[in-house]
């Protein structure tokens, strides 16, 4: 196996497997629970690969994402992301590391929308990992509401 970029080996806690469960709400929708699994990974560039299904408790898809998460310099963070809904983002924000616990605090700074995408005019993630435990907000600005909590999880390490 290829050894991790030095350049962002603080973000080793990342790397692995992810499963847990979430609720998500928003004026426009029923609130709703779900099940996630997301997978952090690399290929020895300074970057971790990105994926992430989401599915309802009947087991119907809901959502994927997938991207790369980068660190272009001690205390930033950058993440590009593609969603199939006919969505791109870019978020960029802090990133905090102390021990084994690693902190993100991104916002959109770019949002690409296909003609046929729902008009998603904000995004922010908080994200933090203890250890085997991975939490996370998403915020959402979409069909002219201001940007507010949509999504919540917690998730374990599950694979390394």
């Amino acid at each position: 196996m290829v050894e991790l970029h030095p350049d962002i080996a603080v973000l080793r806690p990342l790397l692995g497997v992810w499963s847990g469960r979430g609720a998500g709400e928003y004026p426009t929708i029923e609130p709703f629970n779900y099940t996630e699994q997301i997978a952090f990974d690399h290929v020895g560039k300074p970057f971790l690969t990105y994926r992430q299904a989401t599915a309802a408790d009947d087991g119907r898809p809901l959502h994927a994402e997938t991207g790369f998460l980068r660190m272009p310099s001690h205390g930033r963070a950058e993440w590009v992301l593609a969603h199939p809904n006919g969505i791109t983002e870019i978020e960029e924000g802090t990133l905090v590391v102390e021990r084994a616990v690693i902190e993100l605090e991104l916002t959109a700074t770019s949002i690409g929308l296909t003609s046929t995408a729902k008009n998603v005019a904000a995004l922010g993630r908080s994200i933090r990992v203890d250890g085997d435990e991975l939490v996370y907000s998403l915020r959402m600005a979409a069909m002219g509401l201001p940007l507010q909590h949509h999504l919540g999880a917690t998730l374990h390490r599950t694979a390394e």
